[in-house]
């Protein structure tokens, strides 16, 4: 990993917070209220080029890598629009079908992800399933040249506004472990007969709602299957350590939103005749609030600089999401602190951000299981789950 930027990430960076700054927060806000994408926001980044960067070029992408999109999604939420579907459909999809896509689903499917104006969302999760992607229950039997669906998945964010999906299904068991066997299958049409959808209420805060989906004998062709039937944790991870590393810049990047307005405020505002920025009461927590976010952005930029190389990022992409889904959360807690009643308030810009970082420490994948993986697999110690 480079020990400083380049010359062309500081003009990425630059150019996405300028973009960015057109909208601003209240925009984020909005959408969220109405449950609409950002997608005036959206559209002006793929026309830009800044949807595709990890796309390759051969189909309409700018053939950079994760560290050039987790770059744009971190000066997004450093603006105050922190934007979940970039997540799936850029990070997960984006990522899984350049590597185990065939030619034809790539050349169906890239172009649309580059320049944004198809937008996937990706079905894992499940009621009884949780973290455990072998216990996968929706299953898809072969009938003939067609695959048929039936299941039902859990807290799948945004279908209502997405074109695509990338499903993950089980077609066996393993006889030896009794483990599920799982493959990955598109569904190119999200009006399929058979697939209904259900909004999950929730509190969460951000554009993208949330939903149960049910599979009711879907029926889908031979060359819906991503990778090798049977076959799909190695794709699958290829997509979830993206996830990771992408979630950890949604913390990170509201973390930078929330302190840079603490420090703005903490100098502007006065009470018995001085800035309360002139305490240390005030300025150690915002000070340690950000040794702690650097601390984590430098460990995400490690996992995606090690992604990009093509090494192993298994280990480094849990422990960025682990620093920095509680960095970002420390920093905008200590941020609404130091606004006090005004922290709460929704001009300022902050509360309403809580959820989607407290998010971060249940999913893409909780706490807890970013501590089960570097326990069995950093420090070698017995399974435990």
């Amino acid at each position: 990993m480079p020990l400083a930027p380049t010359e062309e990430e500081r003009v990425l960076r630059s150019t996405v917070r300028d973009i960015v700054s057109r909208w601003g927060h209240s925009y984020f806000q909005e959408c969220s209220r109405t449950g609409e994408p950002m997608q005036e926001l959206w559209d002006t980044l793929g026309k830009s080029g800044f949807l595709g960067l990890n796309i390759p070029e051969e189909y309409g992408g700018g053939g950079a890598g994760l560290t050039e999109l987790a770059i744009v999604m971190e000066e997004m939420a450093a603006g105050g629009c922190p934007e979940l579907a970039m997540v799936l459909s850029q990070g997960i999809v984006g990522s899984v079908l350049p590597l185990h896509g065939s030619p034809e689903q790539k050349q169906r499917y890239l172009p649309g992800i580059a320049s944004g104006e198809e937008k996937f969302v990706f079905a894992l999760t499940e009621p009884d399933a949780g973290s455990n992607s072998h216990n996968v229950s929706t299953t898809a039997r072969r009938d003939g040249d067609e695959w048929v669906i039936k299941g039902t998945k859990y807290y799948i964010s945004g279908v209502d506004h997405a074109d695509h999906m990338l499903l993950v299904a089980r077609t066996g068991t393993d006889e030896r472990t009794g483990r599920g066997e799982l493959t990955l299958f598109i569904i190119d049409d999200l009006n399929v007969p058979g697939f209904s959808k259900q909004l999950l209420p929730t509190a969460l805060r951000a554009p993208e709602r949330q939903f149960t989906l049910f599979f009711d004998d879907v029926r889908l062709p031979a060359d819906a299957v991503v990778g090798e039937i049977g076959h799909g944790l190695r794709p699958l991870f290829d997509g979830l350590n993206p996830e990771r590393v992408l979630s950890a810049v949604i913390c990170t990047g509201v973390g930078r939103y929330a302190l840079e307005k603490a420090v703005d405020y903490a100098e502007s505002r006065a009470v018995w005749g001085v800035p309360i920025g002139v305490h240390q009461g005030v300025q150690h927590p915002l000070a340690e609030a950000a040794i702690e976010l650097e601390a984590a952005r430098g460990m995400l930029w490690r996992a995606a600089a090690l992604f990009d190389a093509g090494c192993p990022a298994g280990e480094e992409s849990n422990m960025a999401k682990f620093l920095a889904s509680r960095a970002g959360m420390k920093a905008l807690d200590t941020a609404i602190q130091t606004h006090g009643g005004n922290g709460l308030a929704e001009e300022y810009g902050l509360a309403d951000l809580w959820s989607i970082l407290r998010l971060q420490q249940i999913a893409p994948v909780s706490t807890q299981m970013v501590l089960n993986h570097i326990a069995q697999h950093t420090l070698g110690l017995p399974r435990s789950y």
